[in-house]
């Protein structure tokens, strides 16, 4: 089989991505990612990996989500040695993340281990923040439509996905010229800071991401939400809390906030990020001028950067986190993490959310078994840091900031392609909404497209 794909992850589950190409008898995988979720998925990271990673020559990856770049300390401290290539956001994205991944690997074979958690299948970590730091000497930056050799005489080339800073199409050429478009995750248009995701119009294959395949999502605008939040809050000089995730939303929240500045729809209200992850990932942005769209060029050329000193503070040592606690509003105070299952958020809600003048703005879903599910189903009372504290804050949520494309956004991207893909496969996604999308991409474009299951492999 000169050319084959096998589906190591992300086959018929939204995590664990994990795509071995086999090109005229060399192995190169495209992303490298954690399973998350149920007990029943974590367990396959401590699975006898399917491969000898001995074998694989080289990774690309798509962007530094952890369900595509976190199983790289892995399969590196079980002996891979060949490059790993991604665009330089998502190399520096890998350093911020990778090594928190380890100390949090450490910090959960600890707690299993001391309790004798039933689900946990090793005292030991999955990998330590010493391997995350041997995965990192191995990154190779390769910037958009930069061509790059590949073992088996392939080469690939990045493109814009707009899902998050860095991320992209990883289109990989075989030796006899023929295609596979590997999507990654597909991001949506018209996003702020990023650029939009490249129309592409033909491959012979593609391997196309489906986790909103079934849901279209709310197109309300952002920033009138934000506007009513923030309008409330200087009104009544109260304080919004926001529990942050680090990579794309407190980004994008900061930049409506500083259009609605711009636009003297609100005064200039303190902000402050006090989030070590959120930090890292902001000054990131300011610093990875080939993932910015034209409005952000244009913004930080005329001095209207969202991300500046004089916009936002970026809270650096913990000392002053604490000093957030005792500050009066109108304030926001951005903070980890996303879903309240740990970080500084536990803190300021610890002094701020039994009072009925604050507000907690969920940016982002919020998963069963979370504090955060538990606040959106109406707790009258949380735990936090083993105490029992009365909930009264108000709740708000922005609906619309997903960085995943919908399943109009999906067929609106493949409308550009003037010739069907030989085939079509569909990933990272739960089996309802892969069969939705599969039924609408059939319905609309007549595309022959099949749903892998975990380790098939198909010929291409």
């Amino acid at each position: 089989m000169p050319q084959s794909i096998r589906f190591l992850g992300a086959a018929r589950t939204v995590t664990g991505s994990k795509h071995l190409l086999q090109l005229d008898g060399h192995k190169v995988m495209v992303d490298c990612g954690l399973f998350q979720g149920s007990r029943e998925l974590k367990q396959r990271n401590w699975a006898t990996f399917p491969v000898d990673v001995h074998e694989i020559e080289a990774i690309v990856l798509t962007h530094a989500h952890m369900d595509h770049i976190g199983y790289l300390p892995k399969i590196i401290k079980d002996g891979f040695r060949g490059p790993v290539y991604a665009t330089p956001a998502t190399i520096g994205l890998c350093r911020i993340s990778l090594p928190d991944s380890g100390r949090i690997q450490e910090e959960d074979a600890r707690y299993h281990s001391k309790h004798g958690t039933s689900w946990h299948p090793s005292p030991e970590p999955l990998y330590t923040e010493g391997d995350a730091y041997e995965a990192l000497k191995l990154l190779k930056p390769v910037h958009y439509y930069q061509m790059q050799a590949l073992p088996g005489g392939a080469q690939f080339r990045y493109m814009p996905a707009g899902h998050i800073l860095g991320s992209a199409f990883a289109e990989v050429y075989f030796a006899n010229g023929e295609r596979v478009l590997m999507s990654g995750d597909l991001g949506r248009k018209d996003r702020p800071i990023i650029k939009d995701p490249t129309p592409v119009d033909f491959a012979e294959y593609l391997v196309l991401e489906s986790t909103y395949g079934d849901r279209l999502h709310d197109t309300s605008d952002p920033k009138e939400k934000i506007f009513e939040v923030l309008t409330r809050a200087v009104q009544e000089r109260s304080c919004v809390l926001v529990p942050s995730f680090a990579i794309g939303r407190t980004q994008e929240l900061l930049w409506y906030i500083r259009e609605l500045v711009d636009e003297n729809r609100l005064p200039h209200i303190p902000i402050y990020v006090d989030s070590p992850m959120a930090n890292a990932t902001t000054l990131l942005f300011t610093q990875q001028e080939e993932e910015w769209d034209r409005d952000m060029k244009v913004d930080l050329r005329e001095g209207r950067s969202p991300f500046s000193n004089e916009f936002v503070k970026l809270v650096r040592d913990r000392g002053m986190s604490k000093e957030l606690n005792h500050m009066s509003g109108p304030m926001v105070i951005i903070s980890g993490s996303g879903m309240i299952t740990g970080g500084r958020i536990v803190h300021h809600m610890m002094h701020r959310v039994s009072d009925p003048s604050t507000t907690l703005l969920f940016t982002g879903y919020q998963a069963n078994g979370t504090l955060g599910r538990e606040i959106e189903d109406g707790a009258e009372e949380i735990r936090l840091l083993g105490q029992e504290i009365p909930f009264r804050a108000r709740v708000e949520r922005l609906d619309s900031l997903s960085a995943h494309a919908d399943y109009g956004e999906i067929l609106d991207w493949l409308v550009n392609f003037k010739t069907p893909p030989r085939h079509t496969f569909l990933v990272h996604g739960e089996p309802p909404a892969q069969e939705s999308l599969r039924q609408k991409i059939r319905e609309k474009f007549g595309w022959d497209v099949s749903i892998p299951d975990q380790g098939d492999t198909a010929e291409l």
